[in-house]
């Protein structure tokens, strides 16, 4: 992790904000926690020491774990029980987590823990922050969770890190927990009472590999209406199908919104004003006129989507939970870790990040075929010597076809698991794992329509398109030259790619897209 100078934060538990959470995926800064939550966290951990000192069976504090729940383990053993719950499920395999994602997993599973009902110490939390915050991000296989009873594979991969156990990237290196830890100065703790289960019961990976999903989404859906944009001033389509009236007699919020920012995004356009007189298509096909609908929905799923997520990073999702009563505490065992909610919320994320990519690349097909377009064939001159972009949409082709295997929902899988103990999963971790997979794919596909819409562009001069979309096209145009002739095509895509994931598209019409970011 390359730590920046970003400014830094205070985590409050139960109440952490989209917009932190956003941040912290986009670039590392300190955090501390809100000073309030320490005397919750520690009546908690109290509750914990004094069940231990009464004797009683309670779940995950001194008996075996699902199906052994009904063993009773000696006080002497008790920090033995928790290490060796971690080991036994550090079964994760397949690449690591980016440091991305596990920066949000770290967040989430501290403030989860700073609410005060796991039963953890504060040393605990406070280990976790100090890795944070010295950049030790623990090595997190991507794969071994069905996500319920929690996150425990990979989980258990964090706290490995806390430990002083397995391997965490450090200053750009994989080192051994131990070493990261002596170079930080940070001791390594030993996990008390119900510690080692309430740091892996949770939905902490699967909702951090969700909102991965959801940021790039967001800038998906930006750079898939400013192409869309492009592409409609390339093919001269009419912008008649944004007319306010048109959407606001349907009454869907996100098609109100994307229309309007269609509207503003092609307002003021020379090649729209070229033909508004004497344009013998009375119809646009559905790629061009339909945007506002299709990009309306995408965008109204999206917002659905931050809401459920939003509030699955402020819960509480390990068990058992213990619960002030009085003086006391109570123990109560529920399945706040099965991660459903997070698994319907991949599933139709995946259908928006896969409808982004399909009607993008419906436009690619468009602007290549000549007698839709009104533009050379395949958008080249000398077609025939040139094969220009017939095979970069054939790219675009396969990848949309791809996204629509792996928009299959995740959720309504399940398969047993613990001798039928667990015999219901959310499989809400492969849900949101396959999300980055189709992200990349459409952001291929966009870039791929930026490349092929500023081409059609480029044939119009000297009519220009809008002022902002002008602004886009010399961004383009600073990395990636006109397409001429034939050339080694694979680096240009590359290079929007790149354009779309980082956001440049949407930067440059920010105003716009503000909304979109609550």
């Amino acid at each position: 992790m390359t730590q920046s100078q970003s400014k830094a934060w205070t985590l409050n538990p139960g109440k952490m904000t989209l917009c932190e959470l956003r941040a912290a995926w986009n670039d590392y800064a300190p955090v501390t926690l809100a000073a309030e939550a320490y005397p919750v966290i520690e009546a908690s951990a109290a509750a914990v020491r004094a069940i231990v000192a009464k004797g009683d069976a309670a779940y995950g504090i001194n008996t075996g774990f699902g199906l052994l729940a009904k063993t009773r383990i000696p006080d002497e053993k008790l920090e033995q029980l928790q290490r060796n719950l971690i080991l036994s499920h550090s079964v994760g395999t397949g690449e690591l987590l980016s440091d991305a994602v596990v920066r949000l997993v770290m967040l989430m599973k501290i403030g989860s823990l700073a609410r005060g009902y796991s039963g953890v110490r504060p040393l605990i939390i406070d280990t976790l922050l100090a890795l944070y915050n010295a950049g030790i991000v623990p090595a997190i296989p991507a794969k071994g969770s069905v996500g319920a009873s929690g996150d425990l594979a990979p989980l258990s991969h964090m706290t490995l890190a806390i430990m002083g156990v397995g391997e965490v990237r450090f200053k750009g290196e994989r080192v051994q927990a131990m070493d990261a830890l002596k170079a930080a100065g940070i001791a390594p703790v030993v996990l008390a009472a119900k510690e080692g289960l309430a740091l892996i019961n949770g939905t902490q990976v699967s909702n951090a590999l969700a909102l991965h999903g959801l940021f790039m989404a967001e800038r998906l859906l930006e750079a898939g209406m400013v192409t869309g944009s492009l592409s409609l001033d390339a093919a001269k389509g009419s912008d008649s199908p944004f007319d306010a009236r048109v959407h606001e007699v349907r009454g869907q919020p996100g098609q109100i919104a994307a229309a309007a920012i269609y509207r503003e995004l092609v307002s003021n356009s020379a090649i729209r004003a070229s033909h508004l007189v004497g344009d013998e298509r009375v119809q646009d096909p559905y790629c061009l006129r339909c945007q506002p609908q299709v990009m309306g929905a995408c965008m109204d799923i999206i917002g659905n989507v931050s809401r459920t997520l939003l509030i699955e990073a402020n819960a509480v999702t390990d068990n058992p939970l213990l619960f002030q009563e009085g003086d006391s505490a109570v123990v109560v065992s529920g399945g706040n870790f099965h991660a459903e909610p997070v698994a319907f919320a991949a599933d139709t994320l995946a259908l928006a990040i896969a409808e982004i990519g399909s009607i993008a690349e419906r436009r690619i097909a468009l602007l290549i075929d000549a007698t839709l377009s009104g533009l050379p064939p395949f958008l080249v001159r000398d077609p025939g010597v040139n094969s220009g972009f017939m095979i970069a949409h054939v790219t675009a082709a396969a990848l949309a076809s791809e996204n629509k295997s792996l928009a299959h929902p995740g959720s309504v899988d399940t398969i047993p698991t613990s001798a039928n103990q667990e015999d219901h999963v959310s499989m809400a971790t492969y849900a949101a794992r396959r999300l980055d997979d189709m992200a990349h794919n459409t952001a291929v596909i966009l870039g791929i329509e930026l490349l092929a819409a500023a081409q059609g562009i480029d044939f119009h001069r000297p009519l220009k398109t809008s002022p902002q979309l002008e602004h886009v096209h010399a961004q383009l145009r600073a990395q990636v030259p006109f397409f001429d002739a034939d050339r080694f095509f694979a680096p240009d895509i590359e290079a929007a790619k790149q354009m779309v994931l980082k956001g440049e598209l949407s930067a440059t019409c920010k105003n716009l897209f503000t909304p979109l970011h609550p």
